[in-house]
């Protein structure tokens, strides 16, 4: 299984108001021909600009399951076009149709992806089979509240100096940046060294800060991506939980056991969804893929392909 080699692209994508010609840029691993029997998996990174080499170990289910697997960068983000005058608009509905995947197309979204994912499945694309949420919060209120809790058990003069640089508006700090290395190997990722490829993603983050200043910006200076945490500013209110219950597929939930998403962000899921499977990786924080990847790529691969699988 799995001997396709990689196939790249870039899809023209009308971005209003740009005044450039604008493009998203897509890898596909496998093969995406009508007569596959396999339906294909689209992958949305997290981030907000994390890009699609984050999410490098879904590579791995083609080689297992033979399950085509579609990479891309969010418009503004890595080899997508970049948007440093203006905040990036959303392409999904333009990849799909471009790929011609509206016979049958299943969803992943980890993290910020997840939030993206969710919503648009609340929306009942044609062609969607089945979705998964990975390390992603129902509400930005919720995930807060988790990120607070985890913050307070923290050693004490890493937790004060947090606390400290956002009250005074120093969260670009060294102080704070050294405070948030160790909140990020508990509970971001626990693997060391870290992987190159998530290496790679805090490099993408850092080089355009346009999304991450767009939608995750707060008046004190936090973000959502980068050195920190907590999502407020355009995304403070955001939740879709009174959409939870129009997600009529089949859906899976993943979460680390030191997930900087906790159960509390995560429960709206299981609690609404009409068809939900939870799993909990005991050994993970925010990027399973990585920290399990072997029984990562089981259980996602098990769910998709329509088997039962360990637990």
């Amino acid at each position: 299984m799995g001997t396709d080699s990689p196939s790249e692209g870039k899809i023209p994508f009308n971005v209003p108001g740009a005044g450039k010609p604008c493009h998203t840029w897509y890898k596909i691993v496998g093969d995406l021909k009508a007569n596959h029997s396999k339906t294909p998996l689209i992958t949305l990174h997290g981030g907000p600009s994390a890009c699609h080499e984050m999410l490098a170990p879904l590579a791995d289910l083609h080689e297992r399951f033979d399950i085509p697997v579609i990479f891309y960068d969010q418009i503004g983000n890595g080899k997508s076009t970049h948007l440093r005058e203006k905040a990036g608009d959303y392409e999904l509905d333009n990849l799909i149709d471009y790929l011609g995947l509206r016979a049958g197309f299943d969803l992943y979204g980890q993290s910020w992806g997840g939030m993206l994912a969710a919503r648009y499945a609340a929306s009942q694309p044609r062609g969607l089979r089945k979705l998964v949420i990975a390390n992603a919060p129902a509400s930005v209120e919720l995930v807060v509240k988790g990120i607070d809790m985890l913050i307070r058990d923290l050693p004490e003069e890493v937790r004060e100096a947090i606390e400290r640089c956002e009250r005074e508006g120093t969260t670009e700090s060294e102080e704070y940046k050294k405070a948030m290395q160790v909140f990020n190997k508990r509970h971001v990722c626990r693997l060391d060294p870290v992987p190159e490829e998530l290496k790679m993603a805090f490099r993408h983050i850092e080089d355009d800060m346009t999304v991450v200043n767009t939608i995750g910006r707060t008046d004190s200076g936090r973000r959502w991506g980068g050195d920190t945490i907590k999502p407020t500013g355009n995304l403070k209110d955001w939740t879709v939980i009174a959409d939870i219950p129009k997600i009529q597929v089949q859906t899976f939930v993943f979460l680390g056991r030191y997930d900087q998403v906790q159960d509390v962000a995560v429960i709206p899921f299981f609690e609404l969804l009409p068809k939900v499977k939870w799993v909990t990786l005991e050994n993970s924080s925010h990027v399973g893929f990585f920290e399990e990847r072997k029984r990562y790529v089981e259980l996602l691969g098990g769910f998709l392909a329509g088997f039962s699988c360990q637990i």
